[in-house]
Order: structure tokens, then C-alpha cells, then sequence
């Protein structure tokens, strides 16, 4: 069993204001930073270096897309048994060197003058499924390393960071590719991964051996987590609507290289400065969310941004050169400020609720599904793309963020006003990343 320090007084009433003061949480929050950066640099970097590069073709970018979360559909159940077996933080760590090591071979294979699209694809596919490693490690790890009361102060933290780092790393990667090319934004992206690996090495918060438990059949384990997550109206709610979100937001994304650089013939910088707008609404979802949370209560939040989103998804595919940029952009930064919202609620309603022993399978079943949901609207941008035009794909995305709210608005969420700390969530005033 983990135990935790005493809390004083302060600490129960001012957790938001003390989150920094841990220094391990610091090192953890220094990690994301870098590795998020990172991260935000590479999401712009890749699909570019394919068009720049390697003159990738709308079904080649669809690939390239499905292939960077395909290791979700492929290993992420499992993986989530593997992490409640194992110490989560090496776990991240040999991740993050994996990957910083797959990453630094793409610049060096263009300086070479090797560089391949079949090498592109497999640096993307060996990087998912350290990732899937990573992400189910990282959110088991934090419970662990911060208190309970805390874990809204630290989710809010995180998500708040991961939206400012892709409202300045895409910005970054877009200036980054305009002035010396895709290849070499990739590899900032490595030597993040490096540094998120040295900042988690630091943290001097001994983690416990995970409780020794009969082992039991791999599907067994497996079904524990789908279960919990199936069985439970709330999570099983939030899992659904976030995977569809994730669909119709990857379907949007896959297309936007190709619509801006070849159809529109805007810059690089151009596609960041887009991107920039929805890290933008990111960041501002993430950083209200507590406050309005407590004012609206967290059920209530969720329900309604879920339905704001319906008018504004609609202007995405309205891009174009001139108005259209305006339009579209507002359109998405609407839709990435209710994901910032949803990040910070969800996933600390999700941590509160689940056993510590099952942290790891539940967000691996959650994982599962909104990564899982990337994988296949990557795939179906790439078809979609290839039969009827870069246009119809925008359009198929925004319908599907039209109608992502259902699954919300048939569940108790839209008849509670706050989320529940404990419990299946079917009785009393009850809270996609």
C-alpha cells in the first residue's frame, strides 16, 4: 500500500497554489514540458517532411497518420497489464530514449540522402508504440506522485502546459520547417525526448513495487480494465465521445498539409499559425476548466461544451486563402478549447475513481479508444481523400464533431451537476485525453 506525507492544514485548502512547491512534481512537469515541445514540433514536422520531401500523396499522408497511433489498437490493451506489473517511471524513461533515439535517425537518413518513405512510416509505427508505453505509464504515475486532493492541481498543470507548448511549438515548427526544413524540426523533437528522459531520472520519490497479486490469465487482466470502463455509465460515456472527437479531429488534421501547401499554396509558417489557433483554444479550455468546474459544476461543463462545439464544426471545411482562414480557425480553436476542458475534468475524474492496482488497464482501455479512434480516422482521411478530394474529408470530419456530443447527452452526466468521487455514478450529485 502507498502512503503519502501528512497534509497540513494549507495543504487541504490551498492545493492548487502548493502543487509547485513539491520538487518532484516539478521534475515531472519539467519532463512534459520538453517532451511536449517537443512533441508539438514533430506532429507539424512529419507530415511535412512526407509532402516536402518525399512528395507524399493524400493516401500516403492517411498511412503516415494511421501508423502513429495504430500501436494503440495493435498492443494498447496489454500494455496497460504489463505497466500495473512494472514501475511506471523506467517505463517512461526507456520510452522516452526509444523514441529520441527512432526519431534522430529520420534527419540523419535525409542528410544521407537515404531518407524513405517506407523509413518515415517505420519511425512513425516503433515511436507509437513506445508512446502507448509511455502515455498509460504517465498517467498511472502521477496518482503516485502527487495526493489525491492535489490530482485536479497537477492535471490542470499538465494539460495547461501540453496546450501552451503546442500553441508555441507549432508556431516554432512552422518557422522552424520554413527556415531549415522538416528533417531538421525533427530532430529538436528528438533531443526533447532526451531531456524528458534526464528530468524524470531526477525525481528522488522512491516508487513502490506494484502489490503482488495472483497472476491470472493476460485477457483476464485485460478484461478488468474494459469492464471497469463498460460497466461504469460515466466513463463508458466519456470514452465514446472521446473517441469520436479523436476520429473527426484526426480526419481534419490528416487533410490540413495538403490543403495548405498544395491546394492554397500557403507557407509552412501558414499551417502553424492554423495549429497555432487551436493550441490557443487548448490552452484556454485547460486553464478554465477547474474554475469553471467549480462554478458550473463538472458535469454540467462537460454537457455543455460538448454541445457548443455543433455550430462551429461546420466552418472547418470552409477554409480557404482568405475569410475562410479566419472562419476555419475560429471553428477550430472552439472545438480544441472544449478538448482542453475535457482533458483536465476527465482524466482526474478517471484517476480518482479507479483502484490503484487498475489505474494502468483503465487508461489503457481508454487509451485504446481515443487513440485507437486516431488510427482509423487517419485511415478513413486517406480513402476519403484518395475517392472523392481533400475537401470531402474536412466535411466528413466536421459531421462527426457534430454529433460527438451524443453519447454525452444519454448519460447521467446531463442530469448532474458535479461528478462523483467514488462509486459507479448512477446515484447522487456526480465529474478524452
Amino acid at each position: 500500500m502507498r502512503t503519502t506525507p501528512e497534509k497540513t492544514p494549507r495543504e487541504k485548502t490551498a492545493p492548487g497554489r502548493l502543487i509547485f512547491a513539491d520538487p518532484d512534481f516539478r521534475r515531472l512537469f519539467a519532463a512534459a514540458t520538453a517532451s511536449k515541445l517537443g512533441t508539438s514540433i514533430g506532429h507539424l514536422a512529419v507530415p511535412l517532411a512526407a509532402v516536402t520531401a518525399l512528395a507524399a500523396t493524400p493516401g500516403e499522408l492517411g498511412v503516415l497518420a494511421m501508423l502513429s497511433t495504430a500501436a494503440f489498437l495493435l498492443i494498447g490493451l496489454p500494455a496497460g497489464v504489463w505497466v500495473d506489473r512494472l514501475r511506471r517511471r523506467p517505463v517512461m524513461i526507456v520510452a522516452d530514449l526509444v523514441r529520441a533515439a527512432l526519431l534522430a535517425s529520420v534527419p540523419l537518413a535525409w542528410w544521407l540522402e537515404a531518407l524513405t518513405f517506407a523509413h518515415l512510416c517505420a519511425v512513425v509505427l516503433a515511436c507509437g508504440v513506445a508512446t502507448v508505453f509511455f502515455d498509460i505509464a504517465d498517467q498511472s504515475y502521477l496518482p503516485h506522485l502527487v495526493s489525491p486532493d492535489r490530482l485536479t492541481a497537477a492535471n490542470t498543470a499538465l494539460v495547461s502546459m501540453d496546450a501552451a507548448n503546442q500553441l508555441a511549438g507549432r508556431g516554432i515548427g512552422g518557422l522552424l520547417i520554413q527556415l531549415l526544413s522538416a528533417p531538421v524540426a525533427i530532430l529538436v523533437d528528438a533531443l526533447s525526448y532526451l531531456w524528458s528522459a534526464v528530468c524524470l531520472r531526477g525525481i528522488t520519490r522512491p516508487e513502490p513495487s506494484p502489490a503482488r497479486q495472483e497472476r491470472v490469465s493476460l485477457l483476464r487482466e485485460i478484461g478488468e480494465g474494459v469492464h471497469m470502463v463498460a460497466g461504469h455509465p460515466i466513463l463508458r460515456a466519456i470514452a465514446v465521445e472521446g473517441a469520436l472527437t479523436n476520429l473527426a479531429i484526426q480526419i481534419v488534421q490528416t487533410m490540413l498539409p495538403l490543403i495548405f501547401v498544395r491546394e492554397l499554396g500557403l507557407s509552412p509558417l501558414w499551417f502553424g499559425v492554423f495549429l497555432t489557433a487551436g493550441g490557443a483554444g487548448f490552452l484556454l479550455g485547460s486553464a478554465s476548466a477547474a474554475r469553471l468546474g467549480r462554478r458550473f459544476g463538472e458535469s454540467r461543463l462537460v454537457w455543455l461544451t460538448s454541445v457548443a462545439i455543433v455550430p462551429f464544426a461546420p466552418l472547418i471545411p470552409l477554409l480557404d486563402a482568405g475569410a475562410g482562414l479566419w472562419l476555419a480557425g475560429a471553428g477550430w480553436m472552439v472545438v480544441t478549447y472544449k478538448v482542453g476542458v475535457a482533458n483536465v475534468i476527465k482524466v482526474g475524474f478517471r484517476q480518482r475513481i479507479t483502484p490503484a492496482h487498475l489505474l494502468g488497464r483503465v487508461t489503457a482501455t481508454m487509451r485504446f479508444m481515443f487513440t485507437g479512434a486516431l488510427a482509423i480516422g487517419a485511415g478513413a482521411a486517406g480513402v476519403i481523400g484518395e475517392l472523392a478530394g481533400t475537401r470531402a474529408a474536412l466535411w466528413a470530419g466536421a459531421a462527426a464533431l457534430a454529433v460527438s456530443f451524443l453519447p454525452i447527452m444519454f448519460s447521467p452526466l446531463r442530469t448532474l451537476r458535479d461528478l462523483p468521487e467514488s462509486g459507479n455514478g448512477t446515484g447522487g450529485e456526480i465529474r478524452s485525453s
